[in-house]
């Protein structure tokens, strides 16, 4: 496992960024010149013993991360945790799984079936949480899990990598509103997700949330090359709670329409 917070956090982006192409000119549009600071970073698994939320978290508590919130997703049947580190400059790290048992027998079969291909030891390695996809996957059943589960089927296409990064629009020195970052992207012809409207959030529930459509790129299954949605980029305004601090946790209802932005858009 990584002993280093700053190269794992570099390595995930390495791996985004070729996930996804608009990152760049995201990064390039909002940053004027400074840095861009990430609030967060998210991860997508499923509930087996073998890659659970658990397992992923470790890799994040070896160098510090701890526990800060639990979060429960009904419709999409999903249980998720977000990671804080004491350096608060560091980005909070959300991490989702897939309650399997919840869904047909068939994706069930298929999902058990994608996780007995990997190798054991492939989940404590240092690259695992950015090390891709451990297993053989056809179109056909692809698109058997897309039909059920959105997240099964970009977990079964993508494999282990952060699902997305954050704008921290807190840290920005050119935009100080959630919407004048959203006007931006849309000038520039970004496409944004609008489940929920495109703005998740409130100030009154500390946090406002956007984010693009992912990206489409070609994906390699073992029949065919398919352009499938990819990663995505989010935006998030923090506000201050009672005592003065900025709000780190998130808020399940907009995290839930957040999750939509890998949807297939029509």
């Amino acid at each position: 496992m990584h002993t280093n917070v700053n190269a794992l956090f570099e390595a995930l982006w390495q791996d985004y960024i070729e996930m996804t192409p608009s990152a760049a000119k995201v990064h390039q549009l909002l940053s004027k010149g400074s840095a861009i600071i990430n609030d967060h970073i998210a991860l997508r698994t499923f509930n087996i013993a073998k890659v659970n939320l658990e397992v992923l978290a470790a890799h994040f508590e070896s160098i510090g991360y701890v526990a800060c919130g639990d979060y429960k997703f009904e419709a999409k049947k999903l249980n998720a945790k977000h990671f804080e580190h004491p350096d608060s400059t560091q980005p909070k790290v959300f991490i989702s799984e897939l309650l399997v048992e919840e869904f047909s027998e068939e994706l069930q079969s298929t999902v058990n079936g994608l996780i007995e291909q990997m190798d054991a030891t492939a989940t404590t390695a240092d690259n695992f949480l950015y090390s891709g996809r451990h297993w053989q996957l056809d179109t056909k059943t692809y698109e058997a899990l897309l039909a059920e589960s959105e997240y099964a089927a970009w977990v079964a296409a993508f494999g282990y990598r952060a699902n997305h990064f954050t704008v921290s629009i807190n840290h920005l020195q050119s935009y100080d509103t959630i919407f004048a970052v959203n006007d931006a992207l849309k000038a520039a012809g970004f496409v944004l997700n609008a489940s929920g409207g495109e703005v998740k959030g409130t100030p009154e529930v500390l946090l406002e949330q956007s984010s693009t459509m992912a990206d489409k790129i070609p994906v390699s299954f073992s029949d065919a090359v398919v352009n499938i949605p990819s990663c995505f980029y989010e935006f998030a305004l923090r506000y201050p709670q009672a005592d003065g601090k900025l709000y780190t946790g998130f808020v399940a209802a907009s995290a839930d329409k957040i999750f939509e932005s890998t949807n297939v858009q029509s």
